[in-house]
């Protein structure tokens, strides 16, 4: 029989397309075939190798030659760089009161391997396992200050948030850099409301401040009218002294005659 030669088949894409989790957990999808023999990691990103689907490695940034036939691809990415993330918690307060409070949340992933490892693979998102903690916090935190203290608390606010969210996502491999309380804000009614009463005080404290200032007026002027009628007093006592004085010179003058 004659000797039929195929064509060779192209290989698979080299391509990745990841599906994102979060900005610092991908993976990718596993209905596609990796057969590329490199990868490039881009700097501040860590990709995670995996071998006939167990994990191999972390790659850092650079180049690293992969085997597909031995089963190497790439699993994923974790990213290196601070991440950034608000949470708008509306909740209410000791006084019944419903504000918004946004919190400013600085995390990045921890550069220890074991912790990468966590990160990547006992976490699926990241950032929606931190919003849950601040909503938790914050409103186990807020209902028990009064709408004027939240204000002047919100830095124990944030060391509170903080101080929860480092305990719970160290074990995720998750480091908290910072966390802030950027804004806090009442319903428009309240604040209008609020205006209004210090507006109230400002003018109560103002009228006061005025009295206080016409009473002083009065009394100044009253104290002064007083020093005018007492010289006024002295000057006419020691005209009249004068006179007693001529008087009884001019008596002795006529007894000595």
């Amino acid at each position: 029989l004659p000797l039929i030669v195929l064509p060779p088949r192209p290989l698979a894409s080299l391509s990745v397309s990841p599906r994102d989790h979060s900005p610092t957990h991908r993976s990718t999808s596993v209905t596609r075939v990796n057969m590329s023999c490199y990868t490039c990691v881009p700097q501040g990103t860590i990709q995670v190798v995996q071998q006939w689907g167990k994990f191999k490695k972390f790659a850092d940034p650079g180049c690293h030659c992969l085997i597909p036939c031995c089963g190497d691809e790439i699993a994923g990415a974790l990213s290196t760089r601070i991440q950034s993330l608000d949470v708008a918690v509306e909740t209410k307060t000791k006084d019944n009161v419903f504000v918004n409070i946004i919190v400013s949340t600085q995390y990045m992933v921890l550069r220890d391997p074991e912790r990468m490892y966590d990160a990547f693979y006992k976490l699926t998102d990241s950032r929606e396992q931190i919003r849950s903690y601040i909503f938790d916090v914050v409103r186990s935190t807020v209902p028990r200050i009064n709408l004027d203290d939240v204000f002047t608390t919100k830095e124990e606010i944030a060391t509170t948030v903080k101080a929860e969210l480092e305990k719970a996502m160290t074990e995720f491999g998750y480091a908290i850099i910072q966390t802030l309380v950027t804004d806090i804000a009442p319903d428009q009614k309240v604040k209008i409301a609020m205006n209004e009463i210090n507006a109230a005080q400002r003018l109560r404290i103002a009228a006061q401040d005025r009295a206080e200032a016409e009473k002083i007026m009065v009394v100044k002027a009253a104290e002064a009218d007083a020093e005018a009628k007492y010289l006024a007093g002295t000057g006419i006592a020691r005209q009249r002294q004068a006179i007693i004085n001529g008087l009884r010179e001019s008596v002795l003058s006529f007894q000595v005659i």
